[in-house]
């Protein structure tokens, strides 16, 4: 949808940008009259208090002027120039890289790493190692009397603009690579949530057909009485005949339609709400997949696996499908599914005799947006949010999952695991 791609170029929220520009803006104005009128050093008071009054001008534009509440990348970049433009004349008229100050550089590259696009990123950094660059060959010295005593060796001096530096990058890298984790794993968790809220409707669409089906029985059974009463008084009577006839052979077909929408068209459709076993669950799913598959499902279930009785959650129904679809995915020819139960757990045990998990992404199994780079495996394979889906699903329901290699089939294997009390819970 037009609206999921160009919503992600609105990146900054205007109103939190605008109220940390404030905050920068108001605490550069504390500072410089605070060490010229208080503690008396003398620098160019006049242009420095001028430079902050263009950035609060440049603030009142995007308040008043700027009528979006989100900001596009370009106009964000935009302004986050003018911030370390701006930071950097103050920084230049009161001892360069030597200002102690000087750290606040640093501040907007890092804020844009994380709301930013990565090229506007990359050029902001390059920007700004440019000016630290330049403020450290290029300054006016260090407000007096600070200029009258203060005298370092070069090897500390030029280490200031050095460890900045690198401080600038490895922030920023810091801050882009959770970044771009946090907005992936969020545009799979509403991936996540908007598959379960059609699931749920669906689920809601079926049992008001059912309950449509069972009462619209009662009064289509009387309109196929009268309606066969009928063309038995108007049995000679052609034309009326005809029109009768027609009226029952609608009637016969609004109650076969009526007994498709019901899930059970005998008895009573008590599926949907009724307590389920895992065995049951299993069984489900795995005739779903029958139907499209000629692979084998081999499903075993100890005794105790068919005692305990859970509230149908569409929740353990869709990650359990995940998992069991991934083997019959990678599977080669068959699934084999164990169930186990005792009084204190549960265990449901999935593998295939496929490849099995490659060894580049064993270790980021539940990650969202992974790939491998096995050939055979990423033909196969789509973003990995199948397998996040299902993890985070049944996790959200009381789970232990453990995936690995399976020692004995030679394909992937997945454990999952509840205690009874959890799944009672439910």
């Amino acid at each position: 949808m037009k609206f999921f791609e160009t919503s992600k170029y609105f990146s900054l929220k205007k109103s939190t940008y605008i109220n940390l520009r404030w905050i920068a803006i108001f605490g550069q104005f504390t500072t410089i009259n605070l060490v010229y009128f208080i503690f008396h050093f003398k620098f160019n008071f006049i242009l420095a208090n001028l430079i902050i009054f263009i950035g609060a001008l440049s603030n009142l534009y995007l308040l008043y002027i700027n009528q979006k509440t989100q900001l596009l990348d370009k106009i964000a970049f935009q302004f986050l120039f003018i911030d370390v433009l701006q930071l950097s004349i103050l920084i230049y008229l009161t001892g360069g890289v030597a200002n102690p100050f000087s750290i606040f550089l640093i501040i907007p590259t890092i804020f844009s790493s994380s709301n930013l696009g990565f090229r506007s990123n990359l050029l902001l950094i390059t920007i700004t190692t440019l000016i630290i660059i330049l403020l450290t060959f290029f300054n006016n010295p260090l407000p007096s009397p600070l200029n009258e005593h203060y005298h370092v060796s070069q090897y500390y001096y030029y280490s200031i603009p050095i460890s900045l530096i690198i401080a600038l990058i490895f922030l920023n890298y810091f801050a882009l690579t959770f970044g771009t984790q946090s907005r992936l794993r969020k545009e799979a968790l509403n991936k996540m949530e908007e598959i379960m809220s059609k699931e749920h409707e669906l689920r809601s669409l079926g049992g008001q057909a059912a309950a449509a089906a069972h009462s619209l029985g009662t009064p289509i059974s009387t309109m196929k009485i009268i309606s066969t009463d009928l063309l038995k008084q108007f049995k000679s009577d052609k034309e009326v005949r005809k029109d009768i006839e027609l009226l029952v052979s609608q009637i016969d077909r609004c109650s076969e339609i009526l007994k498709k929408l019901s899930l059970n068209p005998i008895i009573e459709d008590v599926f949907i709400d009724r307590d389920l076993t895992i065995a049951d669950y299993i069984n489900e799913i795995i005739k779903s997949f029958q139907e499209t598959s000629k692979k084998q499902f081999i499903l075993n279930c100890d005794q105790n696996s068919n005692s305990l009785n859970i509230i149908k959650s569409l929740e353990i129904v869709y990650g359990l499908r995940n998992f069991i679809g991934n083997a019959n995915k990678f599977s080669e020819s068959k699934i084999f599914i164990n169930i186990k139960s005792d009084s204190d757990f549960t265990e449901i045990i999935i593998e295939d005799d496929g490849e099995g998990y490659p060894k580049d992404v064993l270790n980021k199994i539940g990650e969202p947006y992974i790939t491998s780079f096995k050939s055979s495996i990423r033909s196969k394979s789509g973003l990995g949010l199948g397998i996040f889906i299902g993890k985070t699903l049944l996790e959200k329901n009381f789970a232990n999952i453990l995936c690995r290699n399976s020692k004995t089939r030679g394909g992937a294997e997945v454990r999952i695991k509840w205690k009874n009390t959890d799944l009672l819970s439910l």
